[in-house]
């Protein structure tokens, strides 16, 4: 089945950026959503960005947007989350996440249950 490796979290100051690497094994991407969701302490995990890889469509959380930028290497077969200017709000563990299509990224994106293949997560932490 689906594996999934996250990398890059770290501790960085606000205003600074982190590259997040999802790396799939066992299985292709080519045909998969993947999403990347952020779990803070005490609170409910929630959708950062998503992507199709069969058109490429995508889909970003509203905080998130104009900072943020999710991308495949299909190489690779790796996706990237690039997040700039990060705020102390970004902090969370970071979570990849695949799943088949069905219905629009959208709405898949928001559904996080409905993800049946995750990686371990990596630590996000921007503090002063």
């Amino acid at each position: 089945q689906l594996q999934l490796v996250e990398s890059g979290g770290g501790l960085v100051q606000p205003g600074g950026s982190l590259r997040l690497s999802c790396a799939a094994s066992k299985f292709t991407l080519d045909y998969n959503v993947i999403g990347w969701f952020r779990q803070a302490p005490g609170k409910e995990r929630e959708e950062v960005s998503c992507l199709k890889s069969r058109d490429g469509t995508t889909y970003y959380e509203e905080s998130v947007k104009g900072r943020f930028t999710i991308a495949r290497d299909s190489a690779k077969n790796t996706v990237y989350l690039q997040m700039n200017d990060l705020k102390p709000e970004d902090t969370a563990v970071y979570y990849c996440a695949a799943r088949f299509p069905v219905g629009t990224v959208q709405a898949m994106c928001t559904l996080w249950r409905e993800f049946p293949y995750w990686g371990q997560g990596t630590q996000v932490t921007v503090s002063s």
